[in-house]
C-alpha cells in the first residue's frame, strides 16, 4: 500500500515491480491485493500497462482500513473482538474479569490507527537520519549530534 500511495496519480503499478522494490514474492502480493480490492481499498486494471493503483487518495485511507482489509477483525484475544460476530464465541465474556484489559487495548490499538493515514507513511521526501554527523569543532573528525566533548 505504500509503494501504490508513493504511485499515487501516476496510474497503476505493477505487483512485478512492487514485488521487486519491497523484495517480496509476487504471489504473495497477489494475494494481498485481492483482499485490498475485496475491501475496495485498491482497483486494478488489465493489460500491458496494467496493475492496481489506490482507489482513493492516500490521505483518505485509514491505516485501520488497511489492517482490517489484510488481517481481519482487530482482536488482541477473540473475545475483544471489534467485529461483533467473532466477539461472541466466547461464552466467557460476561463473566471474564480480564476481558476489559482486552477491550481496552483493542480500543488502543484501533484508535491509533483510526489516526493515522496511508499518507502519514508515504514520505514526500527521505526521513532525515535521526543521529545527524557534524564537524568537530577543533578538530577534522565528525562527532554525533549532541555528543559531550571533554577538553
Amino acid at each position: 500500500m505504500v509503494q501504490l500511495g508513493r504511485h499515487f496519480g501516476r496510474g497503476p503499478a505493477s505487483l512485478t515491480e512492487i514485488a521487486a522494490e519491497e523484495d517480496l514474492p509476487r504471489a504473495y502480493l497477489e494475494q494481498l491485493a485481492m483482499g485490498l480490492r475485496d475491501a475496495e481499498l485498491v482497483v486494478s486494471t488489465r493489460g500491458a500497462h496494467g496493475g492496481y493503483e489506490l482507489a482513493r487518495p492516500p490521505e483518505a485511507i485509514r491505516m485501520s482500513e488497511v489492517l482490517r482489509a489484510l488481517e481481519g477483525p482487530i482482536a488482541p484475544m477473540i473475545c475483544a473482538s471489534d467485529d461483533p460476530e467473532h466477539a461472541t464465541t466466547c461464552d466467557r465474556t460476561a463473566s471474564c474479569t480480564v476481558n476489559i484489559l482486552w477491550v481496552r487495548v483493542r480500543d488502543a490499538i484501533a484508535g491509533a490507527l483510526d489516526g493515522m493515514t496511508l499518507a502519514d507513511l508515504v514520505p514526500l521526501r527521505p526521513r532525515p537520519i535521526d543521529l545527524a554527523v557534524e564537524p568537530a569543532a577543533a578538530t577534522s573528525q565528525p562527532v554525533l549530534s549532541g555528543a559531550v566533548t571533554r577538553s
